[in-house]
């Protein structure tokens, strides 16, 4: 699926890899879309608000530092991975070969497995991004996004 669906909502930035959106996305809140770099299927939209001053790049933040396993994106990546059966026997592999790990860094390892490209829209205050978030999601209804709830 394409995000021709969603053009005409924002003045979307260009797509970059998840790590470069991570550390270059803007401080203000607004919206991001996520799509596989491998087949570019759009499979999620979030929200950023505020985030005490780091908007997008601080929620985006979260994901990077696998703090986000539970929540949003994090947690989709995350549920994806662990329903792969190889991924999950390359982990372990790991874990028997170099120790143990925290759940962070499983979650981080789950966003990196997933190949994951962004593009994203300011917003002037969280209202507008919440909006703009809802939109979207309306405008992919039916499009398989990891989205839940």
């Amino acid at each position: 699926m394409s995000a021709e669906r969603i053009q005409h909502l924002a003045a979307w930035s260009a797509w970059v890899p998840f790590d470069e959106a991570a550390r270059t996305a803007p401080q203000e809140p607004g919206v991001y879309v996520v799509r596989t770099a491998e087949d570019s299927c759009l499979v999620y939209i979030g929200k950023a608000g505020p985030r005490q001053g780091k908007g997008i790049r601080g929620r985006l933040s979260v994901y990077a530092t696998g703090k986000g396993a539970v929540s949003g994106l994090g947690e989709a990546a995350f549920n994806r991975a662990l329903a792969d059966a190889d991924w999950v026997r390359g982990r372990l592999a790991a874990l028997e070969a170099a120790g143990p790990s925290g759940a962070q860094q499983w979650a981080r390892a789950a966003i990196d497995r997933a190949g994951l490209e962004l593009c994203w829209a300011t917003a002037t205050d969280d209202a507008a991004a919440r909006m703009l978030e809802k939109q979207c999601l309306v405008s992919l209804t039916g499009c398989g996004l990891w989205n839940v709830g």
